[in-house]
C-alpha cells in the first residue's frame, strides 16, 4: 500500500476517541425546576441499597444502553425511570460538555426542565430522597477545592527491563481536583459537582 492509497483510505474518516467502543458510557440530566417563581436544581440521593456510591448525591442518569439511539435519549429515559415521571414533563433538553473520566468512563451531561413536580414518584430501589437547591445558591457560592494525589504502582510482573531507567523510571504522577458544595445538611461533590460547576461557568460566560 503506497502513500496515495493510505490517504484515500483515511481522507473521509471522521475522528473519534481512541478506544471509544470499550468506554463505559453514561448520560445524566441536570434538572431545572421552578418553585415559587424561582429556578431550582433538583438532586437525588442514591439508595443505600445500591452497590456503587450508596448515599451519594447525584443527578438523574445512568448507563447508555445499546438500544438507546443517542445519549440525550438515555438521559431522559433514566430520568423518567428514576423519578417516576412522564417524558412529556421533561423539556428543553440541551447538551453540556461531555466528560472523559478516569478508568475508561465517558459521561454525557444534559440540562433540561422538569415542568411538573407533582408527578414525582422516585424509584426506591435507586433513589432514597429527592431535594432541590435554588440556582442562585450555586451562582453565588464558589465550590471548595481539594486535591487527590494519584500514585503509579506497576504490577509485580511489569517488564522494567524493557524501559529506559528500569525500576528507577521516573513515573509522571498527577492529581485530580475534587469540588465540594454545601447546602444546609447536604454535600454535593464528585462528578455531580464537576457538572454543576461547568454549568454555572457557562451561565457566567453568557
Amino acid at each position: 500500500m503506497d502513500a496515495s492509497d493510505i490517504i484515500n483510505k483515511l481522507k473521509d474518516r471522521v475522528p473519534s476517541i481512541l478506544g471509544y467502543e470499550q468506554l463505559r458510557k453514561s448520560a445524566v440530566l441536570l434538572p431545572l425546576v421552578e418553585i415559587a417563581n424561582e429556578t431550582h436544581i433538583l438532586f437525588e440521593v442514591r439508595s443505600m441499597e445500591l452497590r456503587n456510591q450508596p448515599g451519594d448525591i447525584c443527578f438523574p442518569g445512568g448507563r447508555i444502553d445499546r438500544e438507546d439511539p443517542d445519549p440525550r435519549y438515555s438521559a431522559v429515559r433514566e430520568t423518567t425511570e428514576e423519578l417516576g415521571i412522564n417524558e412529556s414533563t421533561i423539556r428543553d433538553v440541551l447538551p453540556l460538555d461531555y466528560i472523559a473520566m478516569e478508568r475508561g468512563r465517558l459521561i454525557y451531561p444534559f440540562v433540561g426542565r422538569i415542568t411538573n413536580l407533582t408527578e414525582l414518584k422516585p424509584n426506591p430501589a435507586e433513589v432514597s430522597e429527592v431535594f432541590t437547591v435554588p440556582l442562585a445558591h450555586f451562582v453565588n457560592t464558589d465550590p471548595e477545592r481539594y486535591k487527590v494525589n494519584l500514585q503509579v504502582v506497576p504490577d509485580s510482573n511489569f517488564p522494567f527491563d524493557l524501559i529506559v531507567g528500569g525500576e528507577d523510571y521516573n513515573w509522571r504522577t498527577h492529581h485530580v481536583e475534587e469540588l465540594f458544595y454545601k447546602y444546609e445538611n447536604k454535600v454535593i461533590w464528585g462528578l455531580t459537582a464537576r457538572i454543576l460547576t461547568h454549568f454555572i461557568e457557562l451561565l457566567n460566560e453568557k
